[in-house]
């Protein structure tokens, strides 16, 4: 069962009396649902709705811990002290807090027992293992924090391997796969992995996020690209006829993941056109999890070809 440290994340602790009304007044993830076992993601956004900061949350002794980048960390701590006001909060960071990912070799287990999770609230650094809610459930994956996180199956490799797995399952994050300010959350998929609460209340950015969600206008997704030659490097065009559909994010040989244009990817499809990045041709798919679908053709080409 690998066991990978994550040596580029830190935690951000939030704790005290107004713990949760303060980050469920401010972040996308609906906290009022949050099971004792699991960590759900989920984005602290612009006004404009854009993510600023995209996180795992899940609960801790007297609050909650943020699983983020670590080269961000003081700055998402700092723009979450901007909001705190007169909230009775503390905002502390951890940039040397133990980090793992865990998963079954396979990947395709019968799911994480919750008996599995060890939380002790009398620790002021528990020692935890959680279900990463990214992930479907029956693909066993976990996330660690504390002491079970010191083990590794080899630091490279492992990194390596963990990566290829949220390729296969189409699990986008920041700075591997998009820029933070320059995606909305249903651009990486947080609708669609419980990142975003579409029932709670008022959250920064939230009137865009609910305009898209209800208007059906998303357009720019994370697909899965394979190909059968390896993959340029991250950042590499995905294009069709000459016509940018996006660009490729973390890249393992031969598969990849593309926040690309949908509609245009469907267009390309459809027009029978090849799909490519750096000369390398591709297929893009959809993450057989999601609940997403290639748009349809636009209302008024087909009523021209009636």
């Amino acid at each position: 069962m690998p066991n990978v440290r994550l040596t580029d994340r830190a935690l951000i602790l939030v704790a005290g009396e107004d713990a949760e009304h303060f980050l469920q007044n401010i972040l996308t993830t609906d906290l009022s649902s949050l099971g004792d076992d699991e960590a759900r993601p989920g984005a602290l956004l612009t006004p404009q709705g854009k993510i600023l900061f995209d996180f795992l949350i899940s609960k801790s002794p007297g609050g909650y811990r943020l699983d983020c980048r670590r080269d961000v960390a003081t700055d998402f701590a700092r723009r979450l002290t901007l909001y705190k006001l007169r909230a009775k909060v503390t905002i502390v960071v951890e940039d040397q807090a133990l980090v793992a990912a865990n998963w079954e070799a396979d990947s395709v287990s019968s799911g994480i027992d919750s008996t599995t999770s060890r939380f002790d609230s009398t620790a002021s650094h528990p020692e935890s293992t959680l279900r990463d809610a990214r992930f479907p459930i029956d693909a066993g994956i976990s996330r660690v924090y504390g002491a079970a996180a010191r083990p590794d199956n080899g630091s490279a490799g492992g990194v390596a391997a963990w990566n290829a797995l949220r390729v296969a399952h189409g699990i986008a994050e920041s700075g591997s796969d998009y820029m933070l300010g320059d995606a909305f959350p249903h651009d990486v998929l947080l609708d669609q992995t419980g990142g975003v609460g579409f029932r709670k209340g008022c959250y920064v950015g939230q009137e865009v996020v609910s305009r898209m969600q209800h208007r059906g206008t998303a357009r720019r997704r994370v697909l899965i690209a394979s190909a059968d030659a390896p993959l340029p490097a991250p950042g590499t065009p995905v294009e069709a006829g000459g016509r940018p559909l996006g660009a490729l994010g973390t890249v393992s040989g031969t598969k990849a993941l593309a926040v690309v244009r949908i509609d245009r990817v469907k267009e390309a499809m459809d027009a029978g056109q090849p799909i490519a990045a750096d000369g390398v041709a591709l297929t893009l798919s959809i993450p057989a999890w999601a609940g997403f679908t290639f748009p349809e053709a636009p209302a008024e080409s087909a009523a021209g070809e009636a």
